[in-house]
């Protein structure tokens, strides 16, 4: 297994400790990977070649060390972490909100250095919307753990060349939406640089092309993938 080690300057305010322990009680995909400690740990498949990728990130100071291995384009896989973690988007401007606005200013000492993270990929996004559809939170979060026990390459989430040959059974047309979700990433519909480049209101119209996602996913897709 191969091994890639590369820095990035976060530009703006960053805590990993803070993400880290936000990620860890997101339950529609809870962090997963390694324990706990200094180091944010997780698998994930990498876009594009979606091959299995383990990825360590620490943090000193501004910057952040992103040691990524596994058998494909590790280059493109860690770019990938830092937009997962969106340690790539300028937060420069984020502590002025909070002293223009006391409700912000409370969240930011409540959540010192957040920055927005939740899916590996949009792929990962829209699979989940499919799952969430008409379930609870935490039934649709059980479902996505018996894919990747069931199907997933070691904790990572099933490749889409994979959930596309599969027929769970899953409630209502789930299975038929998961294999339209794994059609669309392979297609490259559901490429995450492709979809931060558009304006935000098409990137939700692309998304909304894939069989079974509504304006709702669709937008859950963009904001969380």
């Amino acid at each position: 297994m191969a091994e890639h080690v590369a820095e990035f300057k976060v530009p703006g305010p960053w805590s990993l400790e803070t993400s880290q322990r936000f990620w860890e009680g997101f339950t529609p995909a809870a962090l997963a990977g390694g324990p706990a400690g200094p180091a944010l740990r997780t698998v994930f498949c990498a876009e594009g070649d979606w091959r299995r990728a383990e990825a360590e990130v620490t943090q000193a100071g501004n910057t952040a060390r992103v040691v990524v291995a596994g058998e494909g384009d590790l280059d493109a896989a860690a770019a990938q972490v830092c937009r997962f973690l969106a340690l790539d988007i300028d937060g420069r401007g984020w502590p002025e909100v909070g002293r223009r606005d006391p409700v912000i200013a409370a969240a930011q000492a409540w959540l010192p250095g957040l920055r927005p993270c939740g899916f590996h990929s949009p792929y990962e996004a829209a699979a989940w919307a499919v799952l969430a559809q008409r379930l609870r939170i935490v039934q649709a979060a059980q479902l996505r753990t018996d894919l990747i026990t069931r199907h997933g390459d070691h904790g990572a989430f099933p490749p889409p060349q994979t959930l596309a040959r599969l027929s769970p059974d899953l409630p209502g047309r789930k299975s038929e939406y998961l294999r339209a979700v794994a059609e669309a990433a392979l297609a490259g519909l559901l490429d995450g640089p492709a979809l931060r480049a558009l304006d935000p209101g098409q990137a939700v119209q692309r998304v909304q092309q894939v069989k079974g996602l509504g304006p709702f996913a669709a937008e859950l897709v963009v904001l969380r993938g």
